[in-house]
C-alpha cells in the first residue's frame, strides 16, 4: 500500500538510513535538511511526498532513480547546492526523450535515501519504496538492477554549477561507474546522478522492496526506545525480525582505539580497530580483546580477535554504545563508546550472481562470503 512521507518523518528516516548503510552512504542529515527546506520552500510540508508501493506499479510506469555519489568525507566541506538531482533527472529525461511517472532511491542507506525526495519536492514525482542495494554500497555498478538484468547506462550526471554529462556505456556498468567516478573526482569528489532507468514491471523483479519504509520504521524505533528507556538494539532486533533483514547479532561492544582513514579514487578507504573495555575474551557476543572493522565507504569486514565474525553484502553497523544511534565511517573517533552490529542481508543480495556482483571478490578480499548468522556462531 501506498503512503505519505512527510518533514516530520525525516529525523527518523535519516537515522534508520543511517543504520543500513553501514557505515557509508554518505551522512542523511545534509540531506534530510535540504529535503526539510525543499518542502517547505514547495508548500509540500503539510501534504508530503507520495511514497509507492513496488506491487502497486504498472507494469509500464517509467521510473528513474536519482542518487548522489563520491566519497563520503567530501560531504562534510561540500555541501550540495541542491538542485543538481533534478538537473540529472532532466537531462535524462531529454536524453531518452522521455518523462518520468517515478523516482526511486539507487541505495536506501546513507544520504541517497534522502536524493529521490528532493527530487520529488521538486518535481512533485513519487518515490518507489524500493531500491537496488538494500544498504549502501561504493560503485554504481553494485546493484541487484544490474544483477538480474536492468543497467545503469545512459547516465547522467550533474555537478554543483551546472555541469551534465551523459554517460552511455551499454550494458558494461563497470565501464559506466569508472568513467562516473573519474567525472565525480573532476567535480570535487561529489556529483549527482539519475541512472538504471527501467519499467514498473522491472522494479517488481530486480529491486529490494519497502527498504524506504525499514529505513523509517528502525529509525523510529530506535528513538522511541530510547524515550521510553527500552535498548534500542531489542528495538532494531524487533523490527527486522518480520522482514527480508531478520538476522540481527551483536558482534563487539568497546571503544575506538585507532581509525585510519583516507579518501583515495575517489571513496573513503581505511579501517577501526576497537578495543573491549575490560580486555576479557570468553566467547560470547560483544567480548573479545578487539574488533578490525575495514571499509571502502561501507564497512566490509569485521574481525574479532583475527577471525571473520561479518563479511559484505552482510551489514556491519556501528553505533553508539548506549543510545543505538548509528555512525558513519567519517564519524568515527578515537574514545567513542561503540556497539558492533551484524544484521543479515536479503536472500536476493546472496545468490552466486548477488556476490559476485558486491560480494567479497568484488572488494579484491580474499575472504568467501559466510552469512552473519554462520559466522557469529563459529567465533
Amino acid at each position: 500500500m501506498s503512503w505519505t512521507l512527510t518533514a516530520a518523518d525525516l529525523p527518523d528516516l535519516a537515522r534508520g538510513a543511517t543504520l543500513l548503510g553501514t557505515g557509508g552512504g554518505g551522512d542523511p542529515y545534509i540531506g534530510q535538511m535540504l529535503v526539510a527546506r525543499v518542502l517547505s520552500e514547495s508548500g509540500l510540508g503539510e501534504r508530503g511526498i507520495t511514497i509507492l508501493d513496488p506491487d502497486d506499479l504498472a507494469d509500464d510506469t517509467f521510473v528513474i532513480p536519482t542518487a548522489q555519489m563520491g566519497a563520503p568525507t567530501v560531504m562534510i566541506e561540500k555541501i550540495p547546492a541542491g538542485t543538481e538531482p533534478t538537473l540529472a533527472l532532466r537531462t535524462l529525461e531529454a536524453h531518452l526523450g522521455r518523462s518520468a511517472d517515478a523516482t526511486m532511491p539507487i541505495e536506501c542507506g546513507g544520504i541517497n535515501s534522502m536524493i529521490p525526495l528532493i527530487v520529488a519536492a521538486e518535481t512533485g514525482l513519487p518515490v518507489v519504496d524500493a531500491d537496488g542495494m538494500g544498504r549502501a554500497f561504493p560503485e554504481l555498478s553494485m546493484e541487484t538492477f544490474a544483477v538480474y538484468g536492468v543497467h545503469g547506462s545512459p547516465l547522467a550526471l550533474a555537478g554543483e554549477r551546472g555541469e551534465t554529462v551523459i554517460i552511455d556505456t551499454g550494458d558494461d556498468d563497470r565501464q559506466m561507474e569508472w568513467l562516473a567516478r573519474g567525472i565525480t573526482i573532476r567535480l570535487g569528489g561529489v556529483g549527482h546522478i539519475a541512472e538504471y532507468a527501467m519499467s514498473g514491471a522491472d522494479v517488481k523483479r530486480t529491486a529490494v522492496p519497502r527498504t524506504l519504509s525499514m529505513a523509517l520504521a528502525l529509525g523510529r524505533a530506535i528513538r522511541e526506545a530510547r524515550e521510553e528507556h527500552r535498548s534500542p538494539f531489542e528495538a532494531i532486533a524487533q523490527t527486522l525480525s518480520t522482514t527480508l533483514y531478520s538476522e540481527v547479532r551483536e558482534l563487539f561492544a568497546g571503544k575506538v582505539t585507532d581509525v585510519e582513514r583516507r579518501t583515495t579514487e575517489g571513496f573513503a578507504k581505511g579501517r577501526a580497530t576497537i578495543s573491549s573495555l575490560d580486555g576479557t575474551r570468553d566467547g560470547t557476543a560483544g567480548s573479545g580483546s578487539t574488533l578490525e572493522i575495514r571499509f571502502q565507504n561501507e564497512n566490509l569486514t569485521a574481525h574479532r580477535d583475527g577471525e571473520l565474525v561479518a563479511i559484505v553484502p552482510d551489514l556491519i553497523c556501528v553505533t553508539d554504545i548506549e543510545s543505538g544511534e548509528p555512525i558513519t565511517t567519517e564519524g568515527l573517533r578515537y574514545g567513542q563508546r561503540v556497539r558492533v552490529l551484524g544484521i543479515s542481508t536479503p536472500e536476493m543480495m546472496r545468490t552466486p550472481a548477488a556476490l559476485a556482483a558486491f560480494g567479497p571478490r568484488a572488494f579484491g578480499l580474499t575472504e568467501e562470503f559466510v552469512p552473519v548468522e554462520t559466522a557469529q556462531a563459529l567465533v
